[in-house]
């Protein structure tokens, strides 16, 4: 085991240091280190915590022997394709792959999905571009708990030793953003979190209905790429999740309404998208989600939005300080029609008066008979 974090080291990583054989745990991250990533053909390393100021991987990296744990190589300054690692990885029992924080670019190879015990992968805030693999939908994102505390708890097993020894005190941890902000898993509970974090890239194309098969996954992070089409409905399967962010890209259609099936949902965004129609019903746990979850969608409607599906449909208000709040009557219209009528009632008779001279006099002679009727009446 090698420590040697929060340092000042400057340099590069010897070649003889990663190829000495008792060594299975190193970690240098927080340095001033530069040039490229060791190869890691000859070492027996498991757990590899490199963050620093590297810039490029060599052509070949590990070997078909090696059983890696652990690789975190993220917040370097690495430019290129992963495409060698990936192949030199594939078939790996490989827990944890951490990448965030580099200037990777080109497509995500799918030997990606050939990492058949991946747990945690996290290739956000790089330059990705194309299409999500759809095989990433058709990994376990999960393993048997037992053997990842075995792995996580504290101590070091020596598997290729005949004598089965372990070194205590690992202290063994990763760094993983959800929730939208970042967590520090240590030790066993590393074996109790699984997710997916790609943001921040250039990655485009639809997202593959297959992500609704990770059933045991606690976080998915796509935002700030550039994806388009409609939310997968398939997304109502994912049991466990407890943060889903879609926000900033440029997706459309409606939300699945089955997503309010997610009991465990304790953070939800897809904000920033072109997303339209009514927002989930409000019940379970997306009773907690406030506007902020849904803002930037102007053809979305409903609660917690204040702009509503039905403007039309409004239902009658009840004001403690004016009772006539409560009448199912437009008092303004009311008023206009009133005065509409009664004048037009009053042009009609001024009209004919004017033209039929025989109903003219008729009018006035009754008139005439009504106000004497009245004057005699009160003279009396």
């Amino acid at each position: 085991m090698l420590s040697l974090s929060n340092n000042h080291l400057e340099g590069s990583i010897p070649t003889c240091l990663v190829e000495h054989q008792p060594l299975l745990y190193i970690d240098v991250s927080n340095n001033n280190l530069m040039g490229f990533v060791p190869c890691f053909v000859n070492s027996s390393l498991e757990y590899i915590h490199l963050n620093n100021m590297l810039s490029g991987l060599p052509k070949r990296m590990f070997s078909k022997s090696s059983s890696l744990t652990i690789l975190d190589l993220s917040y370097n300054e690495i430019v290129g394709s992963i495409q060698d690692m990936m192949e030199d990885l594939s078939h790996r029992r490989l827990n944890i792959l951490i990448l965030k924080g580099n200037r990777f670019t080109g497509h995500l190879p799918e030997q990606i999905c050939q990492l058949e015990g991946l747990s945690i992968l996290d290739l956000s805030y790089n330059n990705f571009f194309g299409p999500i693999p759809n095989c990433l939908g058709k990994m376990p994102f999960e393993d048997d708990p037992r053997s990842l505390r075995y792995a996580f708890d504290g101590f070091l097993h020596a598997i290729n030793s005949n004598t089965k020894t372990m070194t205590p005190n690992i202290n063994e941890k990763a760094i993983f953003t959800t929730k939208k902000r970042s967590y520090t898993y240590t030790e066993s509970i590393l074996a109790y979190m699984s997710g997916i974090d790609l943001s921040k890239n250039k990655l485009n194309g639809s997202i593959p209905s297959e992500l609704g098969n990770l059933t045991r996954i606690r976080a998915l992070n796509l935002s700030h790429n550039n994806l388009i089409g409609e939310i997968p409905a398939t997304f109502s399967k994912l049991v466990q999740i407890e943060s889903l962010d879609l926000s900033f890209n440029m997706l459309s259609g409606q939300i699945p309404h089955q997503l309010n099936q997610l009991n465990s949902l304790a953070v939800f965004s897809v904000a920033h998208n072109n997303l339209s129609g009514d927002t989930p019903e409000r019940k379970g746990q997306f009773i907690t989600f406030d506007e902020s979850s849904y803002e930037g969608n102007s053809l979305l409607c409903g609660p917690p939005l204040l702009k509503s599906c039905h403007p039309y449909l409004q239902s009658p208000t009840v004001s403690s300080n004016d009772e006539d709040n409560n009448s199912p009557i437009d008092m303004v219209a009311f008023y206009v029609s009133f005065v509409v009528a009664y004048t037009s009632v009053l042009f009609v008779i001024v009209a004919t008066l004017c033209i039929n001279p025989d109903w003219r006099r008729a009018w006035f002679s009754y008139m005439e008979f009504i106000i004497l009727s009245f004057y005699y009446f009160y003279a009396r």
